[in-house]
């Protein structure tokens, strides 16, 4: 499991107060490019190796909100590798109150930058076997 947190800037809040919910699927990218840096994977190191990873699709369920000032702290997860595709699992919380404040999970693939998908443990068996690691520790 890795973990990012961040505070919630004062650019990020609503009317009501509160962040508003698109700040969540920001939140969640810079968690799994951090992550990615952890594993040893820069995003940079990988495009520039032409190979990218684009989103297919994102979900995140919102429990409690996160105010200005307050951190979020955000557990991931590497889940359901494939060699071809992947899903980071996001659960968030509170730093300051310990409330679970989101869920999500984003799901990836691997292509070339003309999108063709591309078979990592082909491609490149020493990041198939980070990504195999990643997915198997809980």
């Amino acid at each position: 499991m890795h973990v990012y947190s961040r505070k919630a800037n004062y650019y990020e809040i609503d009317q009501m107060g509160i962040v508003h919910h698109s700040n969540y699927i920001r939140w969640f990218e810079e968690a799994r490019i951090e992550l990615m840096d952890q594993l040893g994977l820069p995003y940079k190191t990988m495009e520039e190796a032409q190979v990218l990873i684009p989103v297919l699709g994102v979900d995140c369920a919102y429990k409690h909100p996160i105010r200005f000032g307050e951190t979020i702290v955000l557990e991931l997860r590497i889940q359901n590798y494939t060699g071809t595709r992947f899903e980071v699992a996001y659960t968030g919380y509170c730093r300051e109150t310990g409330q679970l404040s989101c869920t999500g999970t984003t799901q990836h693939c691997f292509t070339t930058p003309d999108l063709r998908p591309i078979r990592l443990n082909r491609s490149h068996p020493e990041w198939h076997e980070v990504f195999l690691k990643a997915s198997s520790e809980e």
